[in-house]
């Protein structure tokens, strides 16, 4: 079964944690929306790819995805900053649906407010900033708990997105 899978996108992300997430859900014929802050219609980049936002975070309603990818890069440290892309992952997480976050991500969920006592990964840059949540850190290509999946960095995408994969399967 077809689902919608919300992927935010901001300047300076990563582009393996985007276009590898975005490339495999269409390749698996689901419906992968590129869902941006709103400041533009598109987002570079740190290498200077382009990516087209489908949406504005100011259009998108959580009951209408299935899940959420948030990828890193210095994207998240944008993305964090928006009330609206913060009440989309939290309504998200509260609603049951999967929160998937890479690398960076994790910033959007320490905002969101969702960590306290999830178990979770990320580069090690965050790490600090994860515990200090509420969440309990792990150093491993991927952690799953409940609804939240967490990975580290562009070479644990294979892990991350088999985790994801997964989910859309039920």
């Amino acid at each position: 079964m077809r689902k919608r899978i919300a992927i935010l996108a901001e300047s300076d992300y990563e582009d393996l944690e985007l276009w590898y997430p975005l490339l495999r859900l269409r390749e698996a014929g689901h419906d992968a929306t590129v869902i941006g802050t709103g400041s533009n219609e598109a987002y570079f980049s740190k290498h200077g790819y382009e990516v087209k936002v489908d949406l504005p975070i100011s259009a998108a309603r959580p009951e209408n995805f299935d899940e959420v990818i948030i990828p890193g890069g210095w994207a998240p440290d944008e993305l964090r900053r928006y009330p609206q892309v913060n009440g989309f992952v939290r309504k998200m997480f509260e609603n049951g649906k999967v929160v998937g976050s890479i690398c960076h991500g994790g910033s959007v969920l320490v905002s969101a407010g969702i960590l306290k006592g999830m178990k979770v990964t990320s580069v090690v840059a965050i790490k600090d900033d994860l515990i200090n949540a509420g969440a309990r850190y792990k150093d491993e290509e991927v952690v799953v708990d409940r609804n939240l999946i967490t990975s580290r960095r562009p070479p644990d995408l294979p892990a991350f997105m088999l985790e994801i994969l997964k989910t859309l399967e039920k």
